[in-house]
């Protein structure tokens, strides 16, 4: 079987796939995409870091693929539902590279605290400027942590190392957890409001995108600075220059941008309080020797043994029952993530259930398909896989209920998935139609029948004559094409639920514009 390794990878991952009994590798770094399409049919594998993008075209022009390897964390470079409907197991390295991102993390607050840059190109330009940087101590301040996932928490870590009070915002983290690493858990406003220093360790989704912006840096504290190793876009950068510009914010340090590479008029590359590195997060020797090893190890092991480990889009199951299973594998993910998005809390408890023939499938694998649901709107693509779902729910504190129902239901084949907490509750079900395709039939109190795919709009509105119109005009006048249309009410003339397909990515000024229509109660957009 052939290996191809399409983006640099360190030897020492080369060289385990080269030993490994019945693999050839080649290593072809820089091809354009069309060369990778001409001669991608030759390989069983494809090892991978962030440059080259696995699309669709390639993906169906891979006609012996059976495994992508991606030495790091993030997928977003592969189209993971395509490779998954061609049975090609996509992998990752989530651990691989999480010391090092955080501990760039903690280089940027120290610079920041003595603004070592600035100094040192003050020095190399020939002056001694030592009463211009006049720096803070790091002790007995307070370090304030977005997000306490695998980086968040090793930054926590260091900073108690640096004698810092170390506070912390993640709803999805338990007290009890929180109160294991001796960080206490507030508010995100609380967190502004008492933080000498903010740090950043969120993926970037609809609900975290431009978290920080001007009204954010209005209620921190005054001199607070700030750093981002997480995600671009998450730290609104043109409200950044500005809260810079006035005070609002003492200093910032950037790793990664809104657009990379960092565009020329980009306000923040002219400010002098303000210390940018290209995207370096993981860029240690250590650190790409790592996840070049563990990816090899993983891509050989799969070819050569059949075995399965940290894939993001099937667990480890058998050969025989996985086709069985795949599915449902599908389907419980499509309703973990529905769930998550419409969810506006942190759930406590998931609840699965299982009605039907389905009861007699090997279920694991299908319940953890619901987790990996619910976490990944949570964690950022990439971040969640079938082996670390289990360990990231238990981590949160998330109660993961699996129950198997002897009720008579319309359908002969169901899946109920019900995130619940503090008497709050939200629901969806599905079946598999025709033993392939997905179904949604219920979400909450609505029933309807809807393909789970693409980008949807979810709206819930008084049930009232020529609503439908005024929504078609609206997401015309935006040029938003609806591609299909679901709708579901409780009762004539009470609430209607409307799922709509749309062909393009809904933006900020369509909700906020459907928002604005009589009757409507909420508008939420969900991606599959």
């Amino acid at each position: 079987m052939k290996v191809l390794v399409s983006d640099k990878l360190s030897p020492a991952g080369v060289d385990i796939l080269e030993r490994a009994p019945g693999l050839s590798v080649d290593v072809n770094v820089g091809l354009k995409p069309e060369e990778l399409k001409k001669i991608i049919g030759e390989y069983d594998g494809l090892v991978i870091r962030s440059a080259t993008k696995v699309t669709k075209e390639i993906i169906q022009a891979a006609s012996r693929l059976k495994v992508v390897g991606r030495a790091g964390i993030g997928v977003d470079n592969v189209d993971i539902p395509e490779a998954t409907k061609r049975g090609i197991v996509v992998m990752n390295t989530p651990g691989g590279n999480t010391v090092t991102t955080a501990e760039h993390a903690i280089s940027m607050l120290c610079s920041l605290a003595r603004q070592i840059p600035q100094a040192d190109a003050s020095m190399k330009a020939g002056r001694w400027d030592k009463k211009l940087f006049m720096g803070v101590e790091l002790m007995n301040k307070t370090l304030g942590v977005i997000g306490l996932g695998n980086i968040g928490s090793i930054v926590a870590e260091r900073g108690q190392g640096l004698r810092m009070n170390v506070i912390a915002h993640d709803p999805y983290i338990t007290e009890k957890a929180a109160a294991k690493m001796g960080i206490e858990l507030v508010s995100l406003e609380d967190l502004f409001a008492r933080s000498d220093f903010i740090t950043v360790h969120v993926p970037k989704t609809d609900d975290t995108q431009n978290m920080l912006n001007t009204e954010a840096f209005k209620k921190m504290k005054p001199g607070v600075l700030i750093v981002n190793c997480a995600r671009g876009g998450i730290v609104n950068e043109a409200d950044m220059a500005e809260a810079l510009e006035k005070g609002l914010v003492a200093g910032a340090a950037f790793d990664v941008f809104g657009h990379e590479p960092v565009e020329e008029e980009n306000p923040l590359l002219s400010l002098p309080n303000v210390i940018l590195t290209p995207h370096l997060g993981a860029s240690t020797g250590e650190a790409q020797e790592n996840v070049a090893i563990a990816v090899a190890n993983q891509i050989a092991d799969y070819l050569v043994n059949g075995t399965i480990t940290n894939a993001v889009n099937v667990p480890s199951v058998s050969a025989d029952v996985l086709p069985k299973v795949q599915p449902y594998l599908d389907l419980a993910e499509k309703l973990g993530s529905l769930t998550s998005q419409l969810a506006d809390f942190a759930p406590k408890i998931v609840q699965v259930q299982y009605t039907g023939t389905v009861r007699d499938l090997p279920l694991e694998p299908v319940t953890i398909s619901v987790v990996k649901g619910v976490m990944e709107p949570v964690l950022g693509a990439g971040a969640v896989n079938f082996v670390n779902a289990p360990v990231l729910a238990e981590e949160r504190g998330l109660k993961i209920n699996e129950v198997k129902s002897t009720g008579s239901e319309d359908y002969s084949n169901l899946i109920e998935v019900t995130l619940e907490s503090n008497g709050r509750k939200m629901s969806a079900a599905g079946f598999i139609f025709e033993g392939r395709e997905p179904r949604i039939i219920r979400i909450d109190r609505f029933s309807m029948e809807a393909i789970p795919e693409g980008n949807v709009l979810i709206l819930i509105n008084d049930d009232r004559p020529g609503f439908i119109g005024n929504l078609g005009k609206t997401l015309g006048d935006h040029g938003v094409n609806i591609a299909s249309m679901q709708i579901g009410r409780d009762r004539p003339g009470g609430e209607a639920l409307s799922f709509l397909q749309v062909d393009s990515e809904p933006g900020e000024e369509v909700l906020a514009a459907l928002g604005k229509l009589q009757h409507i109660k909420t508008v939420t957009k969900v991606k599959f």
